[in-house]
């Protein structure tokens, strides 16, 4: 097969190397925390969805070796969750192999899991011209999750590739949970029939503590009292830190429907239980920084300041690549703070000083130091001024959009109301 051609049949492949996946090295490299993450989850029947897109994310950023060997894991992962040596599932995996190989120099190898998608996808047709075979659309699925914005194009993927094949527990429940995660960003009313679609998927999929506490948060906004059934929830906490995303949800629960003290209390519980898992350790911080920031009726005690600052201090060493949020997460508690307010403007002047390059990144920033000079320093003028910098990047994020809401609010009660006014009417649209 000449070079031309081979180039061809690559581009046709369905993987992550022709699906338009674009971001940053910064984002890159927070990602890789993310599927760090996930792989450290026992019993995660995402590993081989997670270990194809990091191996991605690995040769993005230069890291060929490793992306190779996250590709292997991935072929084993996806085999031994279907108890077969080969199958459809394969398909992206050896495109994303394929891939890899033409990139590296190696076309017979590159050559050879050509061949193999070529034999799986005579084996395993799509079901119709127009449409992706099931296993291709629950992986597209899982790459939008951290990939793209449109929350209902995860929705649709998973829907298909449930309904293609029912029996695929695990695509069923996902989709319903990403219905929910769509009707959270966008409209509440998106499925009038979202309660009794995550009660089925629950029945199904008993064990899924993500799923359940969803279900629990639907029924909540629904007009039910769900206190007691969460903490039959948190019961069993030996079991709880299987899941990483089920037990944010738990703790989200928590500080919603019970109280954030004993949000608190059940995360560091858990964690004494598990003391080695480094995603606990981010959400017992998460719990801190909320108790102390946005609970005000009560200031905390200088032991439990301590304890939140020492967790954040030690989030920077574990997350490096997520230092910036991390250090403006240590800022907001250090303003809270009766001994070390100063230490707050330090960090966010050093920041400042040294703004990231990211778009997005400086949204934050300057979006955490409006919030910052507002609520902890009194200084609604210059509050004005950074959320102005923030609102003025156009790039679309929950950190603009928080900034301009906060303008719109203002723009006739504050002293710099014709400017403001004159900046939301020339203000740009952001980029998707």
């Amino acid at each position: 097969m000449s070079a031309a051609q081979s180039q061809t049949t690559l581009e046709s492949l369905q993987c992550h190397f022709t699906w338009d996946l674009v971001h940053s090295r910064p984002k890159l490299l927070r990602l890789t925390h993310k599927m760090e993450g996930f792989s450290e989850e026992k019993g995660n029947r995402k590993l081989g969805h997670n270990y194809n897109l990091w191996g991605f994310i690995q040769y993005k950023l230069g890291l060929n070796e490793e992306a190779n060997s996250l590709f292997q894991k991935a072929t084993e992962a996806l085999n031994k969750l279907r108890k077969a040596d080969e199958g459809a599932w394969l398909v992206v995996n050896y495109g994303n192999l394929a891939w890899l190989h033409h990139h590296l120099g190696d076309q017979a190898e590159s050559q050879a899991y050509l061949s193999k998608v070529d034999a799986l996808m005579e084996k395993y047709p799509s079901p119709s011209q127009d449409d992706l075979r099931p296993e291709i659309c629950a992986e597209k699925a899982w790459t939008l999750m951290f990939f793209g914005e449109d929350k209902k194009l995860v929705v649709d993927y998973y829907e298909k590739a449930a309904r293609m094949q029912p029996d695929m527990v695990d695509w069923n429940t996902s989709y319903v949970i990403w219905l929910k995660n769509a009707q959270n960003f966008s409209d509440p009313m998106l499925d009038p029939d979202l309660l009794e679609k995550m009660r089925q998927a629950k029945e199904r999929d008993p064990e899924n503590l993500y799923l359940a506490a969803l279900y629990l948060d639907q029924r909540a906004d629904e007009g039910e009292n769900i206190q007691d059934e969460v903490r039959e929830l948190a019961g069993n906490v030996s079991t709880l830190c299987c899941s990483g995303s089920g037990m944010w949800a738990l703790l989200n629960l928590y500080i919603k429907y019970i109280s954030v003290d004993e949000a608190v209390d059940l995360a560091e519980k858990v964690l004494k239980e598990h003391p080695d898992v480094r995603y606990l350790k981010k959400l017992v911080a998460f719990c801190y920084r909320w108790r102390i920031v946005y609970k005000s009726c009560s200031s905390p005690e200088q032991s439990m300041m301590d304890r939140a600052i020492a967790l954040h201090e030690e989030l920077l060493s574990l997350y490096p690549h997520s230092s910036l949020k991390k250090e403006t997460d240590l800022a907001t508690i250090y303003a809270k703070s009766h001994h070390s307010k100063a230490k707050a403007e330090q960090i966010f002047q050093k920041l400042l000083k040294n703004e990231p390059a990211e778009p997005s990144d400086k949204q934050m920033l300057y979006n955490k130091y409006a919030n910052h000079l507002y609520f902890n320093l009194n200084d609604s003028h210059r509050s004005i001024q950074y959320h102005m910098k923030a609102a003025a990047i156009p790039e679309k994020s929950f950190n603009r959009e928080n900034s301009i809401r906060i303008l719109e609010e203002n723009k006739y009660r504050s002293i710099m109301c014709r400017e403001i006014e004159e900046f939301l009417r020339n203000l740009q649209e952001p980029r998707q």
